[in-house]
């Protein structure tokens, strides 16, 4: 009897202790994994789980890089951060393309030639107009309204639920005049995904945009204007595009890229986060007009790349955003989100002018960049800083740039962290009138850098540097005559340099 009542004295103390146990897990949450933003911030701002509510606050003044890789300088509220078209993010993305319900008001699903038509949707998570089939469409003078925020965060920024036009499964489509109107939260105006599931690297299904004379037009937060990822192709011409919102830029990509050729037309960005072109695909532009007033003029983030052949670009970015220290127009970097592969990012200009409202005119930070300028009108009217190379709001990778001027006149100061590399070639005729420095403070006032990193230069016979301080380099090939001393003295590994001009 004693061992019977010994027995089920235990068995009561086991489901008494087991019920509490029960009812404080049932209370109490489990700790929510780190949060952070991939709309990646930076951009792939960056990276998305938009939820449409109110972007976060400024960092903690004084923040010099330390918070986790991944965070990007614009992304927004309430789950992951948005990547594409601000800046790019460190959360994975959740799911793929085929986990993505879409509907529509109106979906074509076989070749068409239709004209004059209106397409409009005020529902959540439903575009006005889907092209899903692998046969040619035409579209000529569509009048397309879209409103309905969505909370689809990924699925908008990778697969283009809630775009107000999606087009995808490998259709042919062209599309001549019309216009896109676009007024909701996660509603790209122009979408193209090409179905590899956003997989950097891989090859898209074969769906390819030709998009001219359309004037595309979104005011909501995640709200590109023209928008590609998944390996998509867009051709545009002569665009009129205005983006307004938050992480829109007007000419976006996000996870997977693709290709995308702009010739003609006016693209503008309003928004924070919001540059006038986001790349994590390979985008050239001609003969364009594109301004951003307030964010970076341009984004690239990891091993992708911009083209803008005789086009005006000016840029006044006057807030930063995310992880975000410095204020810049061409802004070259890697998330470590996943949106874009690591590697040599590139950014090549020829002709046209880039213009510099506020900030550095190019920041290149944890990521490799090769920038080449040939016969581009340069105008620096936000500091005397021609480009920067050192640590920011993201790690993981080192900051090394590359610039190339090519025929071009160049002025200004080269900033180089003192973990930091900057290679500097002027061939065909170029000329730079600046110096090099290590001491950098971002413009939250916090010193970045004390001392110059390495600073690797070469001058062709045909090339000149008129110095505006004493400078100091790692290493110099070319001519001593090509050195404008003006005064200063240029040192090389610590030793005076002979014999400049």
């Amino acid at each position: 009897m004693k061992k019977l009542l010994s027995v089920i004295l235990a068995i009561m103390m086991m489901l008494t202790a087991f019920s509490a146990f029960a009812e404080d897990a049932g209370s109490t949450p489990p700790e929510a994994p780190p949060g952070g933003f991939g709309d990646g911030n930076p951009p792939g701002e960056p990276p998305e789980g938009f939820d449409g509510s109110n972007p976060p606050g400024e960092p903690p003044e004084g923040f010099s890089g330390g918070n986790p890789p991944g965070e990007p300088p614009e992304g927004f509220g309430g789950g992951n951060p948005p990547s594409g078209g601000g800046f790019g993010g460190g959360t994975p993305p959740g799911g793929s393309s085929a986990d993505v319900t879409y509907t529509a008001a109106t979906e074509i699903t076989s070749a068409a030639d239709v004209s004059g038509e209106t397409y409009t949707s005020d529902t959540a998570d439903e575009s006005a107009l889907i092209i899903s089939t692998g046969e040619s469409v035409t579209v000529t003078d569509m009048t397309v309204s879209k409103t309905g925020d969505s909370n689809g965060g990924d699925n908008c920024n990778f697969y283009g639920l809630n775009a107000a036009v999606l087009v995808k499964d490998g259709a042919d489509v062209t599309i001549t005049g019309g216009t896109v109107e676009s007024s909701a939260s996660g509603a790209n105006g122009v979408f193209v995904y090409g179905g590899n599931g956003g997989r950097n690297g891989a090859d898209g299904d074969g769906t390819v945009l030709h998009i001219s004379g359309t004037t595309i037009t979104t005011t909501g937060d995640g709200s590109g204007g023209i928008m590609t990822t998944g390996g998509g192709v867009t051709r545009a011409e002569n665009l009129t595009v205005t983006t307004s919102g938050r992480s829109s830029a007007a000419i976006r990509t996000d996870r997977g890229g693709g290709t995308v050729v702009v010739d003609g037309g006016t693209y503008t960005s309003n928004g924070l986060g919001s540059p006038a072109i986001y790349s994590t695909a390979d985008i050239t532009v001609k003969n364009a007009t594109l301004v951003s007033n307030l964010s970076e003029g341009v984004c690239i983030e990891g091993m992708n790349s911009i083209t803008l052949e005789n086009c005006d670009l000016t840029a006044s970015n006057t807030q930063r955003n995310g992880h975000a220290t410095f204020l810049d127009t061409i802004m070259i970097y890697q998330s470590m989100s996943g949106d874009a592969d690591s590697g040599t990012s590139s950014f090549t200009m020829s002709g046209g002018s880039l213009t510099s409202l506020s900030g550095h005119m190019f920041h290149v930070t944890n990521t490799h960049a090769v920038i080449t300028l040939s016969g581009v009108k340069l105008v620096n009217e936000g500091s005397d800083v021609l480009l920067s190379v050192c640590d920011d709001g993201w790690s993981g990778a080192s900051n090394i740039a590359e610039l190339v001027a090519d025929a071009q006149e160049m002025a200004g100061t080269l900033l180089v962290g003192s973990n930091s590399t900057l290679t500097l070639t002027l061939k065909n005729g170029s000329s730079f009138e600046g110096s090099v420095s290590g001491e950098i403070t971002n413009a939250g006032g916090t010193q970045v850098s004390a001392e110059i990193g390495t600073v690797n230069v070469s001058l062709d016979e045909t090339s000149t540097w008129t110095l505006t301080a004493d400078t100091y380099v790692t290493s110099f090939s070319g001519s001593a005559e090509s050195i404008v001393s003006n005064g200063y003295t240029f040192y090389v590994n610590g030793v005076e340099l002979a014999g400049t001009n």
